[in-house]
């Protein structure tokens, strides 16, 4: 098993034993590709969501919030093209019986060639030191251009297949490049197939009288199917953006990697509306706000990158993702797509219903364009946990595992506990945190010797711990430990609110993040 396979298993581990997340329905085996967010998970997600609820609609005077029906009319998913196009090219190994989207597989070789020349240039960085001119040996090592070359080849065949909806041709592409399952090793593959990803149901009571109805795929088409009421209710001009939180349904064949893929997940969406010829210029600008916001966590300086999609969707004229340096290796985080005018006008042709914006600057009628902002909340709460998951050796030898989860985002903001469970310090203990939970999710901990308590809040991610001992009841003083250094200092309880409120504030990581505004 790699280091990589390993560290996954930790997380998922650890994410269990201290209630972040649960398989679903565990007590009856669990339902594959389906799990709970537990008590830590829940509050978690919760401040995720703040943070970019905060960054996209708070602190942007033209984009306000949605919050739309998972059920919606049938014709909303044709028009949008999900019932005829909504597939994805699935492979099946015949000697493992495990599927895999064909797509994914190409592009985990291609990765791997990435690998290659990121370990040549690595070495020519050795070789050369300061002198070392990246940009030049990526130009002309003939190692790294014969790679580059490759890596071009494959990807434009793909993109040439999966347009042309050549199937056969991805399935020879498969074979031609020795991709063999990861499981069983094999090379012995099935015909790659579509897969529609709906999940239909009936709405009505009665069978064969009811109309067929779609769970959503995505959030996005109920901010479509709304622009027109938010446009006229909030009197909105042109560039504006509605975004949206909520739940997505998908039938994945291939649901892995714990909460990465998902049947049942939830999506950050935002719309963003523009004059037509404008939407380049939005595009650029979204996606350099949107890592700003990512960056600002400071989860490590290379865990992020962007990814320009070599298919487009049919819908976009330019599409990137952020990916994220997973335990799984670089994979999709937030999608930043030029959608054009597509869906409106699309849902317009389908409703007969116009849906023009009258735009006073240029005296013009108009289907707006519509730059579109996409991060999968459940993976976003994976990238948090994988990169804050630390397994530390610490100076006398012992060792201990730290969730160091950016302060905003930590689920208790601080501990409170008694040094003894005696002597009126529990009162005390408890008097701080009636002071503090009006502003901080606060836990009181009294279980356990001091120490076992500090690696126990350490686990969970609490940023501060605060010990009441005797001496507090003297001089009103108490011990402060903070979660990344383990430096501990006395300071007056009056001080507490402002000591953790200087850390945790959501101001932080708007400080940090050097925002950008959209005029």
């Amino acid at each position: 098993m790699s280091n990589q396979d390993d560290k996954l298993k930790d997380i998922i581990g650890h994410a269990k034993e201290y209630g972040f997340v649960f398989p679903s329905s565990e007590i009856y085996d669990g339902l594959s590709a389906t799990y709970d967010y537990g008590q830590l998970g829940a509050e978690l997600k919760n401040n995720i969501k703040n943070y970019w609820w905060k960054a996209m609609v708070h602190m942007h005077e033209n984009i306000v919030g949605l919050d739309a029906a998972i059920f919606m009319a049938p014709q909303t998913w044709k028009a949008s093209g999900h019932v005829d196009a909504f597939n994805d090219p699935l492979i099946d190994n015949k000697d493992s019986k495990k599927r895999y989207r064909a797509d994914v597989l190409i592009e985990e070789h291609i990765e791997k060639i990435r690998t290659k020349i990121n370990k040549e240039v690595a070495k020519g960085k050795k070789r050369f030191g300061d002198d070392f001119n990246e940009e030049e040996f990526r130009a002309t090592n003939p190692n790294v251009l014969r790679r580059a070359a490759e890596i071009s080849k494959i990807e434009d065949r793909m993109k040439t297949g999966l347009e042309n909806e050549d199937l056969a041709d991805i399935k020879a592409l498969i074979e031609e490049l020795g991709i063999s399952c990861p499981i069983s090793g094999s090379k012995n593959w099935t015909d790659v197939k579509q897969f529609n990803l709906m999940f239909s149901t009936e709405l009505g009571s009665v069978s064969g009288e009811a109309a067929t109805i779609y769970l959503r795929p995505e959030t996005a088409q109920g901010i479509f199917v709304n622009y027109l009421n938010v446009q006229k209710s909030g009197r909105m001009k042109i560039p504006f953006g509605i975004a949206q939180i909520g739940k997505a349904f998908r039938n994945e064949i291939v649901a892995r990697q714990f909460i990465f893929r998902m049947r049942e997940f939830e999506q950050m969406e935002m719309q963003f509306f523009v004059r037509p010829g404008e939407e380049m210029k939005w595009y650029e600008y979204w996606k350099e706000y949107r890592l700003k916001w990512h960056k600002a966590l400071g989860l490590g300086e290379d865990l992020h990158r962007f990814h320009d999609h070599i298919k487009l969707a049919h819908y976009a004229n330019a599409a990137a993702d952020i990916e994220f340096n997973f335990p799984m290796g670089f994979k999709e985080l937030e999608g930043i797509h030029s959608r054009t005018d597509f869906d409106l006008k699309q849902h317009e042709e389908h409703s007969g219903k116009k849906l023009r914006y009258f735009d006073p600057e240029i005296n013009e009628s108009y289907i707006p364009y519509v730059v579109e902002t996409s991060i999968g909340l459940d993976r976003m709460f994976l990238a948090v946990l994988s990169a804050s998951y630390k397994k530390e050796t610490l100076d006398d030898g012992s060792e201990r595992t730290v969730l160091a989860i950016p302060p905003a985002l930590a689920p208790y903001k601080v501990a409170v506990m008694p040094l003894t469970k005696k002597d009126g310090l529990p009162d005390k203990a408890r008097e701080i945190i009636n002071s503090l939970k009006i502003d901080f999710n606060c836990q009181y901990d009294e279980k356990d010797s001091i120490g076992k308590r500090y690696r126990r809040q350490d686990a969970i991610g609490t940023p501060y711990s605060v010990t009441v001992d005797h001496q507090t009841l003297e001089d009103q003083t108490v011990t402060i430990r903070d979660r990344d250094t383990m430096f501990q200092e006395r300071v007056a309880i009056s001080d507490l609110h402002k000591i953790i409120g200087d850390k945790v504030s959501m101001r932080s990581l708007f400080n940090q993040s050097e925002e950008v505004t959209a005029e």
